[in-house]
């Protein structure tokens, strides 16, 4: 998630994207992402397994700033909200 197009960025793992999404962006979540203002979905991957998703989760988090802002534009080049696309 971001708070702007290459602006704070945050990385976590979810069971329920969708509604881990809203929590965030509604900021029913105290901590980083209300904080900072993280509400817009830019990148996200799923994995078939949650052993798989947090070691995705842990190698993402460890990638310096331009590496992650690149994958993001790679995947999503406009930083689109990508939260509605969950629904479609």
């Amino acid at each position: 998630m971001a708070s702007a197009p290459s602006g704070t960025l945050y990385v976590g793992v979810t069971s329920d994207l969708a509604k881990r999404v809203f929590e965030h962006k509604n900021d029913f979540v105290d901590g980083f992402t209300k904080t900072y203002k993280v509400h817009t979905l830019v990148y996200y991957e799923t994995h078939e397994d949650i052993e798989a998703a947090i070691a995705r989760e842990k190698q993402i988090k460890n990638w310096h700033r331009a590496y992650k802002i690149n994958a993001i534009t790679a995947f999503n080049p406009t930083w689109d909200d990508l939260y509605d696309s969950l629904f479609g």
